[in-house]
């Protein structure tokens, strides 16, 4: 039996870009920026804010060929995709393909805060892309860029 999530972690938005949006994040729904980093192995820049124990992801593509530009060139700006907090992601990616659902990557790539990522296809998941996401202590202190740039 495949063991349940632990937390919703984030939301991720595909935006493009990162600065023309933190303000209404930021001034009109009074979150607060996190963070923002790049993640050079998904060719992104994200920007966290905190609300209430999970956060909100924007992602800005830093490449043409980045997946999340592909997306925001099909569909526009908007949800991207709705991040999992789960232990054991080797364990969850193997008990999951057993039930069917394919994944988007063999083995789990580094996400922000140096966290092990894993995404399901869409295509498995009625049309939703889900972001497994595993965190521990050695991995939770990257520094913040420069606000938005």
């Amino acid at each position: 039996m495949v063991k349940a999530p632990r937390q919703l972690d984030h939301i991720g938005i595909a935006v493009h870009s990162i600065r023309e949006h933190c303000s209404f994040y930021e001034d009109i729904l009074g979150l607060s920026l996190l963070k923002v980093e790049t993640i050079p192995t998904q060719k992104v820049k994200v920007a966290f804010f905190q609300i209430g124990s999970s956060k909100i992801e924007l992602v800005e593509p830093q490449d043409a060929s980045s997946p999340v530009a592909k997306f925001l060139e099909k569909r526009g700006e908007g949800i991207h995709h709705i991040a999992l907090s789960v232990s054991d992601i080797d364990q969850r990616l193997q008990d999951i393909r057993k039930t069917g659902i394919k994944t988007i990557q063999d083995h789990y790539i580094e996400g922000a805060d140096g966290a092990r990522t894993a995404f399901l296809h869409p295509s498995s998941t009625g049309r939703v892309l889900y972001e497994f996401i595993e965190k521990n202590d050695n991995n939770a202190s990257v520094q913040k860029e420069d606000k938005y740039d």
